[in-house]
């Protein structure tokens, strides 16, 4: 334990104390949101981002002990294994340091100095490598036997060893790896018979570029890896060799004999053949993981300000998928975001029964008391748009325009069959339309983060790295507004605290068969949710109604007894004490401190009570887009439009201008100062006033400046 904690400590700056018992929760299997809102005492008030530091060191930390238990079990077993290296193993700090310890025993096939020393020139390797030998070819010449035919023969097979070992001295390979950290320049060149091939021209601006690898953006870098992953280019990474094989030499060789001009031949074999082959990879794998987290980041920022987007609530909604040959799929839904009614209209060509399709929205949008309509953004949403507001209603109905990305994905997926059965994947597509009005979060979490369509390259980035950000990301915006357990649906429930997919599907077959929980007491009923699982998730699951209204509140059951004293001495109940702030004021909070809640707690406890159940996130607003802008054609450079931002990336921004395709407004285009982070200037759906900079129809780009 003592080892983990120096090694977090190390890296985060944080205290012993702090490390040591956040450690201590996660191995009780305690969840980041659970420990951060619920065990502040135990981790000095830690915030979510400063535990999920201390679980990525742990587990770099792990990683890094069990392949030194690997290294050893192996050395063993190959009885190279003495004190000295042992004691080097388990000092090892890193992966690195590790790897190149075991280097030198680390053989899945023969080499070329495997063979040598086969052929009994190992002790003509170390007399060359200790430069004293006066008369080196005659000494080359008593090895001249058997399958060694000349004396060349010899000392080529010597060189074969003397750069094995060169390959295997840490300090020289760690000066290359400087070398390639501060000067490394990539390069790149197009596959001749990629020059005209139409789907390589996206990759056009580098079929023949260059530039520093350490300063290269990882939009960039990650652009590049795509393209030669497609055969379109070739990569080189490339750095000073004169320069770097004077410093190895000045390193190695001591004399100026026939023994020197040896190594000196050995050192370029094995920098060119062995070194810089195996550390230009590694170099640039570094860099690949540096742009990969750099990609998961601004996916993880732009993932989490989708899943908290405002939602409208418990609304009676009509969702609609636009479309023209295919018509536009209409579903109705209650507030609960039942589905209610479906159908297909015709408004667009070819068969353009607008009038009809008016009469029968303005018909459903009276029988179901619609309350909002959610109009997918996808082909034909600008015109259904624009019918729908000629639409005269009996009721004030808003208007809104949702993103549809991964609505297709969703009314395809086993969630969707089950959810709906008897229903094909339009009408599907439409209900997720029509729920994300309602709640984004509740509906966009049945949906692979991947394809919701926020950020970039996230085919490229390590996989399971990606997954693991974004079901991080998923779990804390689940857990920071609450669920309610009486409606969730099980992918929902699934990111709760403790529940995970089984128990989230027996709490919903519970709910089918007994009725609505009535009480958190009726969680513990559940099959198989026992005492752990309910310690985690019961403050993150809510019920509306319920007799105790702190069921319906962030306060976890373990503090309802404090909750309870704090009205008795005020001389109320616990529902006179709920929103009645001059009352919770005036709590002396050092009375009900105990040995395992102090006042980071007891002050959440008030916050809460003050406002319950207050959800986190903002109402959801109409937006307009102009009218007069229907394709990129209308767009003229000077004009200032409405817009939303729907994708952030480190380069800037996209915006969202009523068109099929979104403009861009560059980083260098968000501020007249410098713009250190995207996320400072703009936040995803925010609505903005852009101004065109510039149109490139035939490449369908536009370019965009923020004017407020």
């Amino acid at each position: 334990m003592t080892d983990i904690i120096h090694f977090i400590t190390a890296q985060t700056q944080l205290t012993t104390h702090t490390v040591k018992n956040t450690i201590e929760l996660l191995n009780e299997d305690c969840t980041v949101p659970f420990i951060a809102r619920y065990r502040k005492e135990r981790t000095g008030n830690l915030d979510e981002v400063q535990i999920g530091e201390i679980v990525k060191f742990k587990e770099q930390f792990e990683t890094l002990e069990k392949r030194k238990l690997t290294i050893l079990k192996v050395l063993e077993e190959q009885a190279v294994l003495t004190p000295d290296l042992e004691q080097k193993v388990k000092r090892a700090e890193d992966l690195t340091i590790l790897e190149d310890l075991y280097l030198p025993y680390k053989k899945s096939r023969k080499t070329k100095a495997d063979k040598a020393k086969a052929l009994g020139l190992e002790p003509l390797a170390k007399i060359i490598m200790a430069q004293n030998a006066n008369d080196l070819e005659s000494v080359a010449s008593r090895h001249v036997k058997g399958d060694l035919g000349t004396m060349e023969e010899a000392l080529e097979g010597a060189r074969h060893i003397i750069s094995e070992w060169i390959n295997e001295r840490t300090d020289i390979r760690n000066y290359i790896r400087n070398q390639l950290e501060r000067f490394a320049m990539l390069s790149t060149k197009v596959i001749k018979t990629k020059v005209d091939d139409e789907q390589a021209q996206k990759f056009k601006d580098y079929f023949d570029w260059s530039e520093s690898l350490t300063r290269m953006p990882s939009h960039r870098l990650l652009a590049v890896l795509r393209a030669e992953k497609e055969g379109v280019i070739r990569v080189k990474i490339e750095i000073d060799d004169e320069r770097v094989l004077e410093r190895i030499e000045s390193r190695v060789i001591r004399s100026n004999n026939m023994c020197s001009n040896q190594i000196q031949i050995a050192i370029k074999n094995a920098y060119k053949r062995l070194m810089l082959p195996s550390l230009s990879n590694e170099a640039l794998q570094i860099a690949k993981e540096k742009a990969d987290a750099s990609a998961i980041t601004v996916f993880a920022k732009n993932l989490k300000q989708l899943l908290l987007g405002a939602p409208l609530g418990e609304k009676r909604v009509m969702g609609i998928d636009p479309g023209y040959r295919t018509g536009c799929k209409i579903v109705c839904l209650d507030a609960q975001g039942q589905l209610k009614y479906n159908e297909t209209i015709y408004p667009h060509p070819p068969k353009n029964d607008a009038v009809g399709a008016m009469k029968k929205i303005s018909s459903l949008a009276d029988a179901y008391k619609i309350e909002a309509i959610a109009i997918g953004n996808g082909t034909a949403s600008r015109e259904t748009e624009a019918l729908i507001r000629k639409v005269r209603f009996k009721n004030e109905i808003q208007v809104f325009v949702v993103s549809e990305a991964g609505a297709s994905i969703y009314s395809a997926s086993k969630i969707a069959r089950e959810e709906f059965p008897n229903y094909d994947v339009t009408v599907r597509g439409s209900v997720s339309i029509g729920r994300r009005l309602q709640d984004p979060l509740a509906e966009l979490v049945k949906i692979d983060a991947k394809s919701i369509g926020v950020g970039q390259y996230q085919h490229d980035v390590d996989q399971a790295k990606l997954k693991k950000e974004l079901d991080t990301v998923v779990e804390s915006c689940v857990n920071a507004v609450g669920v309610n357990i009486n409606t969730a649906s099980k992918p929902l429930l699934s990111y709760v605290s403790g529940i995970g997919v089984k128990l989230a599907e027996n709490i919903v077959n519970y709910r089918e068969e007994q009725g609505k929980f009535t009480s958190r007491k009726d969680i513990k009923k559940v099959p198989r949710l026992g005492g752990k699982a309910f310690e985690q998730g019961a403050a993150f699951l809510r019920i509306k109604d319920a007799e105790n209204p702190l069921d319906d509140s962030a306060v976890h059951p373990e503090s309802y007894s404090i909750v309870v004293k704090m009205a008795k001495d005020l001389g109320k109940n616990i529902q006179e004490l709920i929103g009645n702030s001059k009352e919770l004021q005036k709590i002396d909070l050092e009375k009900y401190c105990t040995d395992t809640i102090g006042l980071p707690t007891l002050k959440d406890i008030i916050k809460e009570l003050e406002k319950p159940g207050l959800d986190i996130r903002e109402q959801a607003k109409v937006f307009t887009f102009n009218q007069n802008i229907k394709t990129i054609n209308d767009l003229r450079e000077g004009q200032l439009l409405p817009g939303i931002v729907n994708n952030i990336t480190n380069f800037g921004c996209f915006v969202d201008v009523g068109i099929k395709e979104s403009g861009l407004i560059h980083v260098s285009n968000l501020s007249d100062s410098f713009v250190k982070d995207v996320n400072e200037h703009v936040s995803l759906h925010q609505q903005v006033i852009v101004k065109v900079l510039d149109i490139d129809i035939p490449r369908k780009r536009i370019q965009l400046k923020l004017y407020k």
